[in-house]
This record gives structure tokens, sequence and C-alpha cells, in this order.
């Protein structure tokens, strides 16, 4: 079976090999020796003091590096082209795919374009997070009370925000808010209200528990899933001392599992908000 490579699909393997052997090179020239030292830990800082929650400072930096990224792209990009290339093509595939989700899932049309908005701003912005944790670049190795023991630069993958539980929470949260925020402009308050006690008043708790349920679960699923892979790659490449098949785990939780947690988040964002005006 015959392979028909691009150029640009052949300079991409070209990079990765030309990184590996560089990589292999530092090793035996430096002796570097891989350590699981801080797996786990977060940097943590306390600028209003221990009695208040902490920050971490790698996921405000990049979330800024991100959203900042993500405004200088778009500002450059010309207009879309009447015949599509490839890569046009793939973007209008995929967020004429999320439309289409928006359509099928919102009953009241004035609500589909604010929907679609956030959906597409939150698949982008989670999908890039994601995407960040299959290449080496730079994080920060801490001990268990959060105090900083050092930077690293490609010892490890790039520092994803949605490896942290506070992104994905925050996001969550939105989504619940902004589903609850467009059902009362839809129905109104007192039929807002009412959906608490249907079928039966008896139903209120249960139905109280199930709004806040849905953004602890759809929080914990992104988290869950970038952290624990993070982690589960970088002790197996610690046992294998990044031969390949480390390199094929990052491809596969930041690129394959990267992509579908973001479209995963996307949809059940779409599938909440549709719920609640419904």
């Amino acid at each position: 079976m015959k392979m028909n490579l691009t150029k640009g699909d052949k300079i991409f393997l070209i990079l990765i090999l030309i990184g590996y052997v560089i990589g292999f090179i530092l090793v035996a020239v430096t002796g570097f020796s891989f350590s699981l030292e801080g797996v786990g830990n977060r940097w943590i800082i306390y600028p209003f003091g221990q009695s208040l929650p902490g920050l971490n400072p790698l996921t405000i930096i990049m979330t800024v590096a991100i959203i900042a990224g993500v405004m200088i792209f778009m500002s450059s990009v010309k207009v879309f082209k009447i015949v599509p290339g490839k890569r046009q093509s793939l973007i209008e595939i995929i967020l004429e795919y999320v439309y289409n989700l928006c359509k099928e899932a919102i009953s009241v049309k004035r609500f589909i374009k604010p929907t679609f908005t956030i959906a597409v701003a939150l698949f982008i912005f989670i999908l890039i997070s994601n995407l960040m944790t299959a290449f080496p670049g730079l994080n920060a190795v801490a001990d268990s009370n959060g105090n900083l023991i050092k930077l690293t630069l490609f010892q490890d993958t790039w520092y994803s925000p949605t490896s942290d539980l506070n992104t994905n929470g925050i996001y969550a949260v939105f989504v619940l808010v902004v589903s609850h925020v467009f059902a009362i402009k839809a129905k109104g308050v007192k039929k807002w209200a009412k959906t608490f006690f249907e079928p039966t008043p008896i139903m209120f708790p249960m139905n109280f528990i199930s709004e806040i349920a849905k953004p602890i679960s759809h929080s914990l699923r992104l988290f869950g899933n970038i952290m624990g892979g993070g982690i589960l790659v970088l002790i197996i490449s610690y046992l294998l001392k990044y031969f390949v098949l480390p390199a094929f785990l990052w491809g596969f939780f930041g690129l394959f599992i990267g992509f579908i947690q973001a479209m995963v988040f996307t949809l059940l964002a779409i599938a909440y908000i549709g719920s609640v005006i419904e």
C-alpha cells in the first residue's frame, strides 16, 4: 500500500524526526536523567494571603497566551476563498457540524446563533489547550505544598490550562449560567422557575441537584482525561526513556483524545443549553 504524502506532511514528519535526533544527542551528551519529581503537584501562589484560595501562575499565563494567540491569528486571517482549500474545508466542516447541532438542540431560533458562538469559542480554546499536551514545552515542577522547585523547558509537555480543574469549572459554570439566562429570556421567570417543580413539587430537590451536578460532571470529565493522560504519558516516558512508545502516547492523548474531549465538552454545552430552553 503506497502512502501519498503532501509536501506539508513530509515537512512535519521530517521536523519530528529532527526533534528526536536532537533530543537523543542532548541526552547522550549531557547525561540527562528523567525524573518523576513533582508529578501531580501544582505551582500555587497566594497573592491575597494564605486564608484565601491560591492561584496557579501557569494556568493564568497559558490562558492569556492562548487567547492572545487566537485573537492575533484571527485578526490576520483573510476572507475565506470561494473555492476552499484543504484547511478551509476542514474548518468549514467543523463549524457547519457544530452549527447543525445547535439548530437541532436549540428549539428557539433566536438563541441558535449565540449558542453557536459560545460553543465555537469553547471548542477553539479547549482544543488548543488539549493539543499543547502533545508537544514538549514549558512546565513547572512543584512540591506537595505548591512551592515552585523549577521551571522546565522541553522536559515535559506544554502546560495545559485544561489540566487545571479551576479552568474547566469556570467554563462549566459559565455554560450553566448562560443556559438558565437563555431559559429565562425564552420562557419568562415564572415558567422557568416552574420547571424545577415538574412533574411534581416533591421533585424539586432532585431537579435542583441535577442542575448542580451538570457543571461538576462537565468539568471533571475534561480534567480527568487531560490531567490523567499527561501523568500517564510522563510515567511511561520515564520508564522507557522517551523512546518510540511515549511519542505515540503523546500524539494519542494530545491530538486524538484532546480533539475528542474538546468536541465532547462542546456537545455537552450545547445539549445543556438546549435542554434548559425547551
